[in-house]
């Protein structure tokens, strides 16, 4: 499980820098500002997930000897493939709106915007819960 996550994050890291050297320098001339603005965008949240992949990869991969409950690692998946289909559906649309003009695309991003949410509540709820449960 945590090594697909460090899988996804590591392409998708290399992914954003060469991405990004390509648009600021091979396509800045020929986009308009808020194509290029799109592609910063949709960078921005792409390296920002792929950082919480990173971590939640290794957070797995540090653990995974030890005894958990099924139910965490349901929970984990959850995060990170949430995580996965957000960068997918809300930056790659990003991408393809401004590379290729294709309108429909705009419906794409807020699923992956609700797919980052959903990784996040998911986040929020087995913290919380982890928390209450050694309270007591």
């Amino acid at each position: 499980m945590g090594n697909r996550f460090l899988i996804f994050a590591a392409i998708s890291g290399f992914f954003c820098v060469a991405f990004g050297a390509f648009a600021a320098h091979g396509l800045e001339p020929h986009l308009s500002f808020l194509q290029l603005d799109w592609i910063d965008k949709g960078l921005k949240y792409q390296f920002f997930h792929t950082l919480a992949l990173f971590a939640l990869g290794l957070f797995v991969s540090a653990t995974q000897n030890q005894a958990v409950p099924a139910c965490r690692n349901r929970g984990l998946n959850w995060i990170g493939y949430s995580w996965a289909i957000g960068i997918l559906c809300f930056s790659f649309s990003l991408y393809g709106l401004a590379l290729t003009g294709i309108k429909a695309l705009v419906w794409l991003t807020p699923v992956g915007g609700i797919t980052f949410l959903i990784g996040w509540g998911a986040l929020i709820f087995i913290s919380l819960a982890n928390s209450l449960k050694a309270r007591g």
